[in-house]
């Protein structure tokens, strides 16, 4: 079994797989990755046991089988060259125990140590039972606003995951960490009624490879599994089991108090101020009245503090509230909007902050901050 292929081509095949495989696997088959060859296409297989990544490309070749070659050892070899042909060479090991890949370069030869590709799990089977197409912009801008606000809480594994909420009028993609919730809502995608939850570890890497990409994504899903297509990628993963919360109730339906301003200079005025907040609570307290945002900080067991004053827009009665430095700069750094609202209603409720430019037509974008009681 032999192929030649470019170092540049493998070394972007590689990449786009990498990102599942962990070095602490339960099954030492799945730190390796499968090659599998069939004449002119190579198809290159990652696994963690519950997300399969799967590439494909086009070699030189003849030939046709499969081989489980280790991945650390593998990417970190292609990365250290420039763009050139590289011919690949599965053999026999000298005691004939096992195999060897043997790596030709315009000079040189390597030889890795094989592991049996028979070992190498099948792919889960796999029912649709509905499917839908998502242009690969779309779902790269809906993962890029809801991703950072996912639980890491393992005992609520259903707020550890993205919930694609899809409806004949709208479709939804939304994440809560029960401190903060985001809904990114697009009215030019929609579909028959369905939803799910996908974890957020095969979505991180989806993201950076839709980023480059001008395909359109098809996912397919079952009962328990997703399989999302795009370009010469699959992907395949276990969604999360469980009912996602009743994330509209969350959301207050009356908010009289609206503050417009600058979302930099609010980002900057909080990053400042939460260097003098309590570590343990983050908490930077917004005092409105007129058109003046006064920024309140302290760490009493320091004696640090902050009072600022933020020129704004404000509607609304005076209000004394407190919200996390650590979740408001983190929503307020994902925004692309030059100005932003923040609506709210009591000071032990929860604030909402909305862009209010840099969106299309069809898409909305609502953030929401639970309130931090005290200091």
């Amino acid at each position: 079994m032999r192929f030649i292929v470019s170092s540049g081509d493998l070394q972007k095949a590689l990449q786009t797989v990498s990102g599942v495989i962990s070095s602490s696997q339960s099954r030492p088959i799945l730190e390796n990755y499968l090659f599998e060859l069939e004449e002119k296409n190579l198809k290159i297989t990652a696994s963690d046991g519950e997300t399969t990544l799967i590439t494909s490309l086009e070699v030189m070749s003849e030939d046709t089988g499969k081989f489980a070659v280790p991945a650390k050892i593998m990417q970190d070899f292609v990365k250290t060259y420039n763009e050139q042909p590289l011919t690949l060479s599965v053999k026999p090991n000298e005691e004939g125990t096992g195999s060897l890949l043997e790596i030709l370069d315009e000079r040189d030869s390597f030889a890795v140590a094989l592991d049996n590709a028979e070992d190498y799990p099948e792919l889960p089977e796999f029912d649709t039972a509905q499917s839908v197409t998502i242009p690969s912009g779309i779902l790269s801008e809906a993962l890029a606003n809801t991703l950072f606000a996912t639980s890491n809480d393992s005992l609520r594994p259903v707020m550890t995951g993205v919930l694609f909420q899809f409806g004949e009028e709208e479709t939804n993609f939304v994440s809560t960490d029960s401190h903060r919730l985001v809904v990114y809502k697009r009215t030019d995608l929609k579909a028959e009624p369905m939803e799910f939850i996908m974890p957020k570890k095969p979505l991180n890497i989806f993201k950076n490879i839709l980023a480059n990409s001008a395909d359109d994504v098809v996912i397919e899903f079952s009962e328990n599994m997703a399989k999302f297509t795009f370009g010469n990628n699959i992907w395949i993963c276990r969604l999360i089991d469980g009912k996602y919360p009743n994330y509209l109730a969350v959301i207050p339906k009356e908010n009289p108090n609206v503050l417009t301003i600058n979302r930099i200079l609010l980002l900057n005025a909080i990053k400042r101020a939460s260097i003098m907040s309590n570590k343990s609570t983050n908490q930077v307290r917004f005092k409105l009245s007129g058109n003046i945002l006064h920024l309140h900080a302290e760490d009493t067991e320091y004696a640090n503090k902050a009072d600022m004053q933020v020129p704004c827009d404000y509607n609304g009665e005076d209000i004394n509230i407190g919200f996390s430095s650590k979740f408001l700069s983190e929503m307020l750094a994902i925004l692309g909007a030059d100005d932003i609202t923040m609506k709210m209603s009591q000071s032990n409720r929860p604030g909402i902050i909305e862009p209010v430019d840099g969106l299309e037509e069809n898409e909305h974008l609502l953030m929401l901050s639970m309130p931090v009681i005290g200091l």
